[in-house]
């Protein structure tokens, strides 16, 4: 089945009880969560767009971007990604929460490589119940009528349509990924370890083989970078340089010697990127 074209939806119509604040507003290093999750998303779509309520389309917020309004109020997120699927029924959607603060481009990147366009949706299963995490997950065009049915007959619940859609489910590629905050306790606990993951920028030495020096425009470069693995490190330089070619098709050399994608960095290290063809 051949995939359809990818868009991007943040889900930011919540009603944010629990956090007492809204929480598409709360920041982290100087950004909004729904600014973080607009920009993760760019990276991997085509088009992105805000989901909102229907109150919500003139909150100063959200009006600067492109709307997907609910068609019915009350539904929770399950709306917002049936609103989606209808906006634009050909297209398949990478739905997130606006409220993933640990979220990385790794784990996005990972979940776009193994889409799976034959199932109703592509999702990873939870890293602490093992359940079907529904709001970091790729929708195709063939949810929509399931969807539409599960919500005629009463459900709500988009985790539990997603363990009986037939999804491809994966396995969490880390671990925290995924946990979302709910509470002022929590987003003040997730602010202070966020800071202590921004105080660990190191500065790196990059290199770039054959088709990578091309796409890069350069052979070589010096940056700053929060990654801890070359993983990454090479997810982050993809969205920079718009690099195509996936981690799997590469090699990586760290110090001029080979290793594999979980190699922990340090400050100072110089870190390649070639085909396995190519020389070190």
């Amino acid at each position: 089945m051949s995939a359809s074209l990818l868009y991007g939806v943040v889900l930011a119509g919540g009603h944010s009880r629990r956090m007492q604040a809204d929480k598409a507003l709360l920041e982290y290093a100087g950004r909004t969560q729904l600014q973080r999750a607009l920009h993760l998303l760019q990276a991997q779509v085509a088009t992105c767009f805000v989901s909102v309520r229907a109150d919500q389309r003139e909150d100063s917020a959200r009006a600067g971007h492109a709307q997907i309004v609910d068609l019915a109020p009350g539904l929770g997120p399950i709306g917002g990604i049936q609103a989606a699927l209808h906006a634009y029924p050909e297209q398949a959607w990478l739905v997130l929460a606006c409220d993933l603060p640990f979220l990385t481009a790794v784990t996005l990147e990972h979940l776009v490589a193994r889409r799976d366009p034959a199932c109703p949706a592509t999702a990873y299963l939870s890293s602490h119940d093992g359940l079907p995490e529904p709001l970091c997950a790729i929708y195709e065009p063939t949810a929509r009528p399931r969807i539409d049915e599960w919500i005629a007959g009463g459900g709500r619940c988009p985790r539990q349509w997603l363990s009986k859609s037939g999804a491809r489910l994966l396995e969490p590629l880390e671990a925290r990924a995924l946990d979302n905050i709910n509470t002022p306790q929590e987003y003040t606990s997730a602010r202070e370890q966020l800071r202590h993951v921004h105080a660990t920028a190191r500065h790196l030495r990059v290199r770039y083989f054959a088709l990578l020096r091309e796409q890069a425009g350069r052979a070589e470069e010096q940056i700053v970078s929060d990654a801890r693995t070359a993983l990454e490190l090479y997810c982050e330089l993809r969205a920079r340089h718009g690099l195509t070619p996936l981690p799997e098709m590469l090699r990586v050399a760290v110090n001029d010697e080979f290793g594999d994608w979980s190699a922990r960095l340090s400050a100072g290290d110089t870190v390649a990127f070639l085909p396995p063809v190519a020389g070190g």
